[in-house]
């Protein structure tokens, strides 16, 4: 049987994936996965003719109706007239966009333009606003260009040393911990993950911050680095500006103090340290749990000022870089689906960058409209007064991925108009007064950019099952119906379009084409020219920022949000498990996945159990000031006695999302997932 070349569905590691006709899955030779897969790649097919996948458009006519099914001409005309009223009503902000940092570039760059040109709305934001904005932020303000990682996966082979900050990799990214076999591993996390415990058992540490203390532990480390004399004073004169700012700072965290407020030993610091100094290759990764928090960017620059202090950003062997969640999750915020950008990673307030894309569109740039709220900001306006009015959700499930999800119920109940576009029945489609089936990856055609800026080719391996259109239709159709031109529906024309409206932005794809990727040339962003080779690593000869160097950034310590006190005395950080992804709308679904997972769980040290009259396996409500998750009780000696986990991939009463804060990072608008004050209670029966 014929089988298709194309890439997994999960995270940003895009693993390769061999998709025969019959919808059945093997994995493939790819730098990222070497022909491996982990259990969501190996089951991932089990999607594709599963017995609850939406096939035909559902309405529901009033609030107090069930879902029918009616045709795609119905459905959307009813779209369309919906919008129309509402934004004659109420103005062009009536209406709202809500992407994915799992759709393709394709599909996130058509649905920025449709935000602006067709509905002429500012008010358009993405799920990766929860997953990788401060990364961004932090990027930016530090090296002038965010790339998760500016550097090939396989460079981290010949890695001697790696520091991992918030990193969980052997559960979410699987096939990542192939390429850090012959390192020694530094693993900052609150749990003793699966990931802490390859470090620990290969001779290297665990630092177990108290939640909310990343930054405390990385300003500690930099003052070790500096009083012990093991700066790189030549890289930092040559490549950076900013030290003095940001010593100034650090200076007040010798390890000592820091180990008193996050835990962490100053002796393992000093170790620490001397490590990153002492070796040839040596890397610093981040990812969510250093920025999940109200101060997420500060702790994301706290980690940076730490690798330019030793000298490791731009060097052979050596680097900083950042773990990519969402498939699409850089990408994704590339070309416009993201509040304050256009296509190219432009900021939506540059003169110059609205004068650009507006050519490419065709469109007066007097008439593209301004930044709009952010993703959690967007979701708490919906229904108010001075609010949108109406939602357009593809591929994201806020229903269980936002947090103080109960009060986003209230705001989607709220709306006028909710449309969900889904592959299956999640919890927030059907919730919603229209949704829309449309295809799944191996049903489509298109690109992704995974965590090291390399441009891949999704490819479809089979037919959607009739009925169902692809995202590119649906935007095109609803665009049609709107009686907005310039919307097309064919992939790689709109990736024409979308390489112009890119070209000479920071992520400046105008250089690559169908025809190179199908030909297998790896092509990493920037690419100018069709002549130009893409640039797998960056910053070797300079940085983003037109100086060319680097900056430190002075950060210091500010607690989290929301602290312990005697009604909530415990904190709560929420993360991923092994086999399941995301909101578990798909995992959730795989027979293999479930039957390891099949309900929500809640580590908590045996000790802090016995006094919340709590035991091993029993039912327990995870209790904050916003609301109570059900979750059975899972006894764990290594987890600090302060802290509670929390999976974030269940729903209805088991939502992690229940209890978790919504205030946000004021750079990056990214919420404080990973810690909240909780306490624990017995719970009589199931969930």
């Amino acid at each position: 049987m014929t089988r298709t070349a194309t890439h997994c569905p999960y995270c940003a590691l895009q693993c390769g994936q061999w998709v025969d006709g019959s919808g059945a899955v093997d994995g493939r030779e790819f730098p990222t996965n070497r022909g491996g897969l982990c259990q969501k790649g190996w089951t991932s097919g089990a999607l594709l003719g599963h017995p609850e996948r939406l096939t035909t458009p559902l309405l529901r006519p009033s609030r107090s109706d069930p879902l029918a099914p009616v045709g795609w001409d119905v459905a959307l005309g009813h779209v369309a007239d919906r919008i129309r009223a509402l934004q004659a009503e109420h103005g062009p902000d009536a209406v709202a966009v809500f992407g994915a940092g799992g759709l393709t570039n394709e599909k996130a760059y058509l649905l920025g333009k449709f935000a602006r040109v067709g509905l002429r709305t500012s008010q358009i934001d993405y799920n990766g606003r929860f997953c990788m904005s401060s990364a961004a932020a932090a990027g930016n303000r530090a090296f002038g260009v965010d790339r998760g990682m500016p550097f090939p996966v396989t460079d981290l082979d010949d890695a001697e040393v790696v520091l991992l900050a918030g990193a969980n990799v052997a559960e979410t990214m699987p096939p990542l911990m192939g390429h850090l076999t012959g390192a020694r591993l530094v693993v900052v996390d609150p749990r003793r993950t699966p990931t802490a415990e390859r470090a620990v058992a290969a001779g290297g540490l665990h630092l177990q911050p108290v939640p909310g203390t990343d930054l405390v532990l990385a300003l500690g480390l930099l003052h070790a680095a500096v009083v012990d004399g093991l700066l790189d004073a030549d890289y930092l004169d040559e490549r950076t500006t900013g030290f003095d700012e940001a010593w100034r700072l650090a200076a007040q965290w010798w390890p000592e103090r820091a180990e008193r407020v996050c835990g962490v030993p100053a002796a393992d610091m000093r170790t620490v340290v001397a490590w990153l100094a002492g070796a040839r290759r040596r890397y610093v990764l981040t990812a969510r749990g250093a920025e999940q928090h109200a101060h997420g960017v500060d702790t994301v620059s706290a980690w940076i000022n730490l690798a330019l202090a030793l000298g490791l950003p731009g060097r052979p062997g050596s680097g900083f870089g950042t773990v990519t969640g969402q498939g699409n999750g850089q990408g994704g915020r590339e070309h416009g689906q993201k509040s304050d950008q256009l296509p190219g990673y432009r900021s939506i307030t540059d003169p110059a960058a609205r004068a650009h894309v507006a050519g490419v569109w065709g469109v007066d740039p007097d008439d593209l409209p301004g930044p709009g709220r952010s993703a959690t900001e967007l979701l708490a306006a919906l229904g108010r007064p001075d609010g949108p009015k109406a939602l357009l959700v593809f591929g994201s499930n806020v229903l269980v991925s936002a947090p103080h999800a109960g009060a986003v119920a209230e705001r989607l109940a709220a709306l006028d108009l909710l449309v969900v576009a889904d592959v299956l029945p999640g919890e927030t489609a059907m919730a919603a007064d229209v949704v829309l089936p449309v295809a799944q990856w191996a049903e489509e055609e298109g690109t992704m950019t995974n965590l090291e800026g390399r441009v891949l080719r999704r490819r479809r391996a089979l037919r959607p099952p009739p009925g169902v259109r692809t995202d590119l239709e649906v935007v095109s159709g609803l665009a049609e119906r709107l009686g907005v031109g310039g919307f097309p529906a064919e992939p790689e024309a709109v990736f024409d379009e979308l390489r112009a409206a890119s070209a000479g932005g920071t992520a400046d794809y105008a250089g690559i084409s169908y025809a190179r990727l199908d030909a297998g040339e790896a092509l990493h962003w920037p690419c100018p020219d069709e002549a130009h080779p893409g640039t797998p690593r960056l910053f070797t000869e300079r940085f983003g920022h037109a100086d060319g160097r680097a900056r430190l950034v002075p950060v210091d310590h500010t607690p989290s949000a929301e602290l312990p006190d005697a009604a909530h005395p415990l904190r709560a950080t929420t993360g991923r498990v092994l086999v399941h992804y995301q909101s578990g709308a798909q995992t959730r679904r795989v027979a293999e996945l479930s039957a390891v997972v099949p309900e929500s769980f809640v580590e908590v040290h045996p000790d802090t159990a016995a006094r919340a009259g709590l035991v091993d396996g029993e039912w327990a409500r995870v209790v904050s000031r916003r609301g109570a998750a059900q979750a059975r009780v899972r006894c764990v000696p290594s987890l600090r006695p302060d802290t509670v986990f929390l999976p974030f991939h269940f729903g209805a009463g088991q939502a992690a999302n229940l209890v978790t804060n919504p205030v946000l990072d004021p750079i990056s608008r990214m919420p404080e997932f990973k810690v909240c004050a909780v306490r624990l209670e017995p719970l009589a029966g199931s969930a």
